[in-house]
């Protein structure tokens, strides 16, 4: 607003206009200036933050790779195929999955020979048992078992009956005819296995071991 008299072409009135112009107004141009300097440091700051994340990221990778090249011991194992250069990360897995493949088929293996194992254990147990029991029968009573023969008499015995019966079947069986055969079985079961003559029989054969024996 003009004072009375002062004629619009007066200077002073021109600069008094100029500056009661908003659009002109000093603090509103650093105003936006900064505002343009804070999103253009967020931007920098966001940049920045992924960029060190994913720096992070790559970095337990490259840790990760370096642990399985330590563990695995195949990945230790010189490869000429390839010479002195480092493993590949394919390389490195490959080799960490076949390492792990390979220790699956070892525990398999360790858990079948472990099921064997307690296997025989319990077999052995109970044997151990049946010889304690033994043992102990044995000292209840000292004088049993001193008379005690061997497998080898029993089949002497057998034998003794069985070569005295075919002495007799022999002498009494005919082949002339399969019909003759079949009567002379018959007639020769009838006359010479009596139970009389078996008993005479085992008890002439246990008479001789006996003597062969004491």
């Amino acid at each position: 607003m003009t004072e009375p008299g002062a004629s619009p072409e007066d200077p002073w009135v021109k600069v008094e206009y100029a500056y009661s112009d908003n659009s002109l107004d000093p603090d509103d141009e650093d105003s936006d200036y900064h505002q343009e300097s804070y999103k253009e440091s967020y931007k920098d700051r966001r940049r920045r933050a992924h960029t060190q994340a994913e720096q992070k990221r790559r970095d337990a990778i490259k840790r990760g790779y370096d642990d399985l090249q330590t563990i695995v011991p195949t990945c230790q194992q010189q490869d000429f195929s390839i010479g002195s250069q480092k493993l590949s990360k394919a390389i490195v897995l490959q080799k960490t999955i076949d390492y792990i493949q390979f220790l699956h088929k070892e525990k398999k293996k360790q858990e079948e020979e472990v099921s064997t194992l307690r296997k025989d254990v319990t077999a052995l147990k109970i044997m151990k048992v049946n010889y304690e029991q033994i043992v102990k029968a044995h000292q209840d009573n000292p004088s049993e078992g001193k008379d005690q023969v061997s497998d080898q008499v029993k089949f002497n015995v057998f034998q003794g009956i069985m070569d005295s019966l075919f002495q007799s079947f022999n002498a009494s069986i005919s082949v002339a005819s399969f019909q003759e055969l079949s009567a002379c079985v018959f007639n020769w079961i009838e006359e010479h296995c009596k139970p009389q003559t078996l008993r005479e029989i085992v008890v002439g054969v246990l008479h001789q071991l006996k003597n062969q024996l004491y």
